[in-house]
């Protein structure tokens, strides 16, 4: 006999285990014996009629589950398309622009002012590298420093919205974003060298540039090597990239809460939040990765981006990397909260300018993305209007179910009084 799923099961299961193929025996034999075999048939037909509807209102039950079941499995692929599809148009930041007069001065941040902040830095590496490259242009004088050397970090990623530079900015800290990125070692070591005694050569590598110039280097920095990056980082990229995608963005698994639908509020991964230009996507290292994969998912591994603090709380079971919400929410890895007021970093990615947020198929995306929201509308309804049938189906079950189990009773009462002798009235 067909056994019902779930809920279902169980019910159906506990109704029909309680038919008694003896006591029906028994009463068909007294009725025989005694010239009413009709009435016998009747109780026959009745046990074998409430069964099969039962076993019909199963059948419903699952197959209305199996139904929603499909249904909610596309509406997840659907969701993650619409995900895709808008950072892909910078759609993410509707919302984010600045909410007071404090915040107002820090639109818009291009190029140029990311420029003269990390020149604020004038004794750093990074100030001095870029004082150089202002000055000479690729015309430095060391050739290491025009062949190896790609920039500094925040000059090497665009955002669509100034409130992620911020954000982003603020998770990685100063340090970070004024970091120079090389492309091999052989740019490291030009530099800083050493003498015999392991002591810095301060005529020598930047620090000798620096000197020079009346800016002498001072304190630590940081410098990423991106072949090195690439073969010893653990939290390097090694899985495929969004397909079609000019920006070369990683096709990373969307966070599943335990229900399998993707956290409401989530927009996307950081990673894929930075946008690359042009000179800088055709850079790959001699082993063939570029800086997405290996400089920003070094800095960002999969660091997850929400609308507001509260999604990203809710997200929390499926949240390993770290998290940010648009609204200030930060989590520097899982357990690690970040609270207080937001530091106001004074070094930050550049906005991209409203001609370069535009590909060559925006409109032709602009359109699947609505298509694409209008079939998860669809979908929506689909579930909605299936899970109304799968409830009226259940509750059909409890309403036979209570049939079958009072008709069970007033059987085994009336093959009781058969088996005593008394008939009723």
């Amino acid at each position: 006999m067909f056994q019902p799923s779930n809920h279902s099961q169980d019910a159906s299961s506990s109704a029909l285990m309680q038919v008694d193929p003896k006591e029906t025996s028994i009463v068909v034999r007294d009725e025989m014996q005694n010239g009413r075999f009709p009435h016998a048939q009747t109780i026959l037909y009745n046990s074998k009629k409430l069964q099969e509807d039962l076993h019909v209102l199963g059948m419903k039950i699952k197959h209305h589950e199996d139904n929603i079941k499909f249904l909610k499995s596309h509406k997840n692929k659907l969701d993650d398309s619409i995900l895709d599809l808008q950072v892909t148009l910078g759609k993410y930041h509707s919302s984010t622009m600045p909410n007071n007069e404090n915040d107002a001065h820090y639109s818009n941040q291009s190029e140029d002012e990311t420029m003269e902040q990390i020149l604020q830095h004038e004794k750093s590496a990074a100030g001095i590298l870029c004082r150089l490259k202002m000055s000479h242009g690729t015309q430095i004088s060391h050739p290491s420093f025009t062949n190896d050397v790609l920039g500094v970090v925040a000059t090497l990623g665009k955002v669509d919205d100034d409130n992620l530079g911020r954000l982003f900015s603020e998770y990685l800290g100063v340090e970070t974003m004024l970091a120079i990125v090389c492309k091999t070692y052989e740019g490291v070591k030009a530099l800083e060298t050493y003498d015999k005694e392991g002591q810095i050569n301060k005529d020598s590598g930047l620090h000798g540039l620096g000197a020079s110039n009346g800016k002498e280097l001072d304190g630590r920095f940081l410098v990423f090597c991106l072949e090195n990056l690439r073969h010893e980082s653990q939290e390097s990229y090694c899985g495929e990239f969004v397909v079609d995608d000019p920006q070369r963005r990683l096709d990373l698994l969307k966070p599943k809460l335990p229900n399998g639908e993707c956290p409401p509020g989530f927009i996307g991964f950081a990673v894929n939040m930075i946008n690359v230009e042009f000179t800088n996507l055709l850079y790959l290292t001699g082993s063939g990765y570029g800086l997405r994969e290996t400089l920003f998912y070094n800095l960002f591994s999969r660091l997850q981006v929400y609308k507001t603090r509260e999604d990203m709380v809710l997200a929390l079971p499926c949240i390993s990397d770290g998290a940010i919400s648009l609204d200030g929410g930060m989590m520097k890895g899982t357990g690690i909260f970040s609270l207080g007021n937001r530091n106001n970093v004074d070094v930050r990615f550049p906005k991209l300018s409203v001609t370069s947020t535009l590909p060559d198929n925006y409109i032709d995306t602009e359109k699947q993305l609505k298509e694409t929201k209008w079939k998860r509308e669809k979908m929506l309804e689909d579930i909605k209007r299936e899970q109304a049938l799968l409830d009226a189906a259940k509750q059909s079950f409890e309403r036979k179910k209570e049939e079958f189990v009072k008709f069970l009773a007033q059987s085994s009462a009336y093959a009781s009084q058969m088996q005593t002798g008394f008939t009723p009235r």
